[in-house]
């Protein structure tokens, strides 16, 4: 390995987990990461002070561009857009030390609210500690234009926030619950589960049955799920509760495809908010390394 490749590859985890961050699927990021690539081949490494910064530089512009774009053809995607699982390729320490609450996937589809400006800052200066005079120079602004940015950003994100936070353990044993009230189609057990001002968002892609807006109520959610339960009586179902992005999450499999990756927000006792990942292709690269038949994975 040449000293050009081994400097790209001791760096590619930090890189790929900005681009992840910037752009919410890992097809995009590792599009941006290849571009990056050529870009640094094409460089001149020898005359660079520092070869991470330049890395992360063109990371971040290359991802700017990409998600501008995105942000408009998401304006034309059928129903609410949520972000694609991350399929990890290493456990590196390195990408450990980043798989932390900013990897997410609720933590996620609330970056969509940031402009792609604010959310380049936020991340650069937030998630992944460089300073606020460090960020002005990547992406080519004043460094008050940049504290700006990060402060717009955190505001938004404050206004998005779910208003009660728990641990993963929680999540699991309410995702327990809801797995067991799917599989015995109880509508009681789901009723018991949900808050009264719960919130339902699925993301069908069109390539998928899904509700095309969020649906909002308690009840609401428990005679949608209580259809579905009755709907897939006679397939062959398979639950797993596996940690996803850092959190846990139920993934659903009908007739050995992968058709649902769910994630919740709780406020301790019942669920606030459930997200359901139904887009066939944001769901390929997860099933094609997950098993529907294993006991659960999490311990």
């Amino acid at each position: 390995m040449d000293a050009a490749t081994e400097t790209f590859q001791k760096h590619r985890p930090r890189l790929l987990g900005l681009a992840y961050r910037m752009l919410g699927t890992q097809a995009d990021a590792e599009d941006v990461l290849h571009d990056a690539w050529l870009r640094w081949h094409q460089q001149d490494t020898t005359a660079l002070d520092d070869a991470e910064a330049w890395l992360v530089t063109v990371t971040t512009r290359l991802s700017l561009d990409r998600l501008r774009r995105a942000k408009t053809e998401r304006q034309h995607y059928t129903g609410p857009w949520l972000p694609e699982p991350l399929i990890a390729e290493t456990e590196q320490p390195e990408a450990e030390l980043e798989r932390v609450e900013s990897l997410n996937l609720s933590f996620l589809a609330l970056l969509e609210r940031l402009s792609p400006e604010e959310r380049a800052a936020f991340l650069l200066v937030q998630v992944f500690d460089y300073s606020h005079a460090e960020t002005a120079a990547m992406l080519q602004i004043g460094e008050d234009a940049c504290r700006q940015r990060v402060h717009r950003a955190r505001q938004r994100l404050r206004e998005g926030r779910p208003r009660f936070t728990h641990s993963p353990d929680t999540q699991r044993r309410l995702l327990e619950k809801f797995r067991d009230a799917l599989e015995s189609a109880n509508v009681d057990s789901l009723r018991a589960l949900f808050a009264e001002d719960a919130v339902h968002l699925a993301d069908g892609g069109g390539k998928a049955t899904a509700t095309l807006r969020p649906l909002q109520g308690g009840e609401r959610l428990v005679r949608l799920y209580a259809i579905i339960a009755r709907r897939y009586r006679g397939y062959d179902i398979a639950h797993r509760l596996q940690w996803i992005n850092g959190a846990p999450a139920l993934l659903t499999w009908v007739n050995t495809r992968l058709a649902t990756v769910a994630w919740i927000e709780t406020d301790g006792e019942r669920i606030t908010s459930i997200h359901a990942l139904r887009n066939p292709e944001k769901l390929a690269r997860l099933e094609a390394v997950t098993n529907p038949r294993p006991g659960t994975s999490l311990s």
